[in-house]
């Protein structure tokens, strides 16, 4: 598979995260054993159980009726709300990340992988990395962040709106719950051709809340009163993602890139800038 960016698939801390959250009731699969022993098969692994469930992919639902996609997207709002009201403390997991100091040290780390993947000159990408460092919003807060919050990475009941799993932790560290809300909440700012995104549906016809409804809810469920700052967030998280798709498509040119859609991935990471940089915009007023 290539030689990874750093800390890129992790298995022991998704192990770790994962087996604490279980212990809480969280909707992880449960975890049964960690293998750090390369010998074994080629790589470190851990098992967990097969959750049986619904995966979606297409973000508007198109096999459910109105009612349930609102449902279901009211499922996954509670979800990340739970998630951001974890004592990471309580479960052992005071040291699964560096607290304080979240955004300037997640747009260091991803202003350097973005460059050392770098295959193209991205005009959107340079305002993104000198304009988001130097205007971190004011307030830090620290819970367990996913890191990669998004309806496929939840396994959905097989027939009740109830999130049975959410999985791939290999991002999760701790960090500021709202920059892991906003990267959830990209969707809405996103075309579908983008990113699986919902910019463009009408969203009432289908019965999905729109964003400024599925942001109260998050609010209600986490105690705010709303969130401020909301479009820096987002474009810093469009730069996050931006900077992921950049390096796939820098392991396509390599040649060792694994997903079969990894050069059409790949190719979005300039779209997705750009609807970072329009996001600066509004964060600029």
């Amino acid at each position: 598979m290539g030689v990874l960016l750093k800390s890129a698939h992790a298995v022991d801390r998704e192990y770790r995260v994962m087996t604490a959250l279980h212990g809480i009731g969280f909707p992880v699969p449960r975890t049964h054993a960690l293998c750090l022993d390369d010998a074994v098969i080629g790589s470190a692994f851990f098992v967990m159980d097969c959750v049986d469930g619904r995966l979606f992919w297409d973000p508007t639902l198109p096999d459910l009726a109105p009612t349930a996609r609102g449902a279901v997207y009211d499922a996954m709002n509670a979800t990340v709300a739970a998630l951001h009201r974890v004592d990471f403390a309580a479960i052992g997991l005071s040291d699964y990340g560096r607290p304080g100091n979240y955004f300037a040290r997640q747009i260091d780390r991803w202003s350097k992988q973005y460059r050392a993947s770098e295959t193209e000159r991205i005009a959107a990408m340079d305002d993104l990395i000198d304009w988001l460092p130097a205007n971190i919003p004011p307030g830090d807060e620290t819970t367990i962040v996913h890191g990669d919050m998004r309806l496929d990475n939840m396994i959905f009941h097989p027939s009740e709106p109830r999130v049975a799993a959410v999985i791939d932790w290999e991002l999760s560290t701790l960090g500021h719950p709202l920059g892991d809300f906003a990267y959830h909440l990209m969707a809405w700012r996103l075309e579908g051709e983008t990113f699986r995104g919902l910019l463009g549906c009408d969203l009432a016809g289908l019965g999905i809340p729109d964003e400024r409804a599925y942001v109260a809810a998050y609010c209600a469920r986490t105690g705010r009163t709303g969130i401020a700052h909301l479009d820096y967030y987002l474009a810093y998280n469009m730069f996050r993602l931006a900077a992921i798709l950049q390096g796939i498509a820098k392991r396509v040119l390599d040649g060792t890139a694994s997903s079969a859609n990894a050069i059409e991935t790949g190719a979005r990471a300039r779209r997705v800038a750009e609807a970072g940089a329009r996001q600066l915009d509004r964060a600029r007023g």
